[in-house]
């Protein structure tokens, strides 16, 4: 029992390191893509490259003056940062980064927590995040903040909304909630993609929506809102905020990776006969390659389309996603049935 949590420690340790250290270097691996497209150079003073440039912002933050301003509510002001980052780091604790290690005859899960109702704890974590921006929007007593979070909140209750009913047909073609579960579910080809493509198209847009990233940037709009929901905010307030925006967007990739793109299943491996140690680590690396290839894929939108009009995204949201997904949940609901019956 001493061993097990010892072990379940190292791991929260680990995944909590990782997704800190892959939001700090997505910033910079932004910087240089969006540098990329637009034909310009990017970071590339400090150190090699500009590799350690997202240490030197980090520096920058935790120097910089915290200002809060004199008529905010000062202690909802700093709660405001601490939630949105805190539940974008919890959302980690269901997602299975690769199959079990042996470690003295034993067998140990990469995966803080097997949940029976993994999903449900995702989209539990997800929706408390929006406290944290409408929490730091209203304490700034700011009304340009203000404005920001409430179209923060607005527009994720919406998007949230056909984001659930998307995994419903998942849910229903897999039988479970688990996490776990749905991956193992997917070894081979069966990966949830090919069986439910439109309930991963709505889940992807749905995610652009939930991570506040363009064409769905309109809380920190900075034309209209000049910052939004962290325009009060400086230091590491400011900086949590924007670390939440990377590390989300982090866990966003991992859950649509889990979901629909087989997890850490490597197609037909098993037949290589290889140690189940080394089968484990390479599933791990495949795992965060697909990871890397969506969080790429976030950023080469944010550089390519430009944002939708408020009205636009809420009509995307209520109008066509929504319905969409219901539609997917009674075609996944009528061929199980047909399925079922000529079994």
């Amino acid at each position: 029992m001493d061993s097990f949590l010892i072990y379940k420690a190292i791991l929260v340790l680990v995944i909590f390191v990782v997704s800190l250290v892959i939001a700090m270097y997505s910033t910079i691996l932004e910087r240089k893509f969006a540098a990329w497209i637009q034909d310009r150079v990017g970071p590339n003073r400090t150190g090699p490259g500009g590799v350690l440039q997202p240490l030197a912002d980090g520096v920058k933050m935790f120097m910089k003056e915290d200002i809060i301003p004199a008529h905010a509510h000062k202690f909802l002001f700093k709660a405001g940062p601490m939630i949105a980052m805190t539940t974008a780091l919890m959302a980690s604790v269901v997602i299975p980064f690769g199959k079990t290690l042996l470690i003295g005859g034993k067998e140990y899960a990469l995966q803080v927590s097997d949940l029976n109702i993994g999903i449900l704890y995702v989209f539990a974590m997800v929706s408390i995040g929006v406290y944290g921006i409408m929490i730091g929007g209203w304490a700034s007593n700011n009304k340009f903040s203000l404005l920001g979070a409430l179209r923060a909140s607005s527009q994720m209750i919406s998007y949230e909304l056909a984001m659930s009913l998307s995994l419903i047909s998942v849910i229903m073609a897999s039988g479970t909630l688990s996490m776990s579960e749905i991956a193992q579910q997917q070894s081979g080809w069966h990966w949830n993609v090919i069986t439910q493509p439109l309930s991963f198209i709505i889940f992807l847009i749905c995610a652009f929506a939930e991570t506040n990233r363009t064409p769905f940037d309109l809380p920190e709009c900075e034309t209209e809102l000049i910052g939004g929901y962290h325009t009060e905010y400086s230091s590491m307030g400011l900086g949590l905020y924007l670390f939440a925006e990377y590390v989300n967007m982090f866990i966003s990739s991992a859950v649509m990776v889990t979901l629909f793109f087989g997890g850490y299943n490597i197609p037909y491996i098993e037949k290589l006969g290889l140690a189940h140690n080394l089968e484990t680590i390479l599933g791990v690396l495949f795992f965060f390659v697909k990871t890397g290839f969506f969080i790429l894929f976030f950023m080469w939108v944010r550089w390519t389309i430009p944002r939708f009009r408020f009205d636009q995204l809420m009509n995307l949201g209520w109008k066509y996603m929504i319905p969409l997904a219901l539609i997917n949940i009674l075609v996944t609901g009528g061929l199980i049935l047909i399925f079922d019956y000529f079994k």
